[in-house]
């Protein structure tokens, strides 16, 4: 069984106008993903430093991010970044550049999870419906630009409010969509913007809105997660686990 979650922190700042780190672990912590994703992870203004120091989530958590960054003091990419449990190899990772009028992007890490390789990849996509499309468009055309296809699990908050929409027939017919439930605002859901989509591989077991008395405070969005199964299929594992910048 795996466990995948995602989760938009808000910087860390929770409902009380306040940016506590610490709490947005906690909530993390509680969660109990194998792997999750992360959207606005990084402050939007100046450097753009992570709100959630490496230092920070191995002292309180039992995760480590992809080293996605390319800046100083940053573990993400445009705010998206994947930590995922220290017992799981990162075997390869790139971030995807989306079209967009504003500051987007994709990032995408291949995992080798009890000895077998999965894929993962996390978005944050447009407000606007048009990009939302052309985002989608370009992450399905950059994942399957690598070298072999693998079981893939695609996470994030899509901001689209309707299962029905337009947008999210675009991952069919590779893809499942799951809605894991309303996730947004977390005081009191009415929108389910953040999504887990998977490969014909995976089978969903159970999903759900992460609902702790701290998430409701932490972000202004509830995190949600997927319980999933995988077909044992051969595809090529890497010999050996080196991380690889793409």
């Amino acid at each position: 069984m795996l466990k995948i979650g995602s989760y938009n922190i808000q910087k860390s700042i929770g409902m009380d106008a306040r940016r506590r780190p610490e709490r947005t672990l906690k909530v993390i912590s509680e969660m109990d993903c194998d792997v999750i994703a992360l959207q606005e992870v990084d402050k939007r203004f100046g450097p753009r430093e992570t709100t959630l120091r490496p230092e920070l989530i191995a002292e309180l958590t039992d995760y480590k991010p992809v080293p996605l960054a390319i800046r100083e003091g940053s573990i993400g990419w445009h705010g998206n970044a994947i930590l995922v449990r220290r017992s799981i190899n990162i075997l390869d990772f790139r971030r995807l550049e989306l079209p967009t009028l504003e500051p987007r992007g994709a990032v995408m890490a291949d995992l080798k999870v009890d000895g077998q390789q999965i894929r993962v990849a996390a978005m944050h996509l447009s407000v606007v419906a048009t990009y939302r499309k052309r985002q989608i468009a370009s992450v399905m055309t950059q994942l399957h630009a690598r070298p072999y296809d693998l079981p893939t699990i695609l996470v994030g908050d899509l901001n689209e409010w309707r299962d029905t929409a337009q947008s999210l027939k675009m991952f069919n017919p590779h893809f499942e969509v799951t809605t894991p439930g309303r996730s947004f605002p977390s005081p009191m859901p009415v929108a389910s913007l953040d999504r887990i989509i998977t490969s014909p591989e995976f089978t969903v077991q159970g999903t759900g809105v992460h609902r702790s008395e701290t998430a409701r405070i932490a972000s202004d969005h509830l995190p949600v997660w997927a319980s999933l199964t995988m077909d044992h299929k051969p595809y090529p594992v890497s010999t050996e686990d080196q991380t690889t910048t793409a």
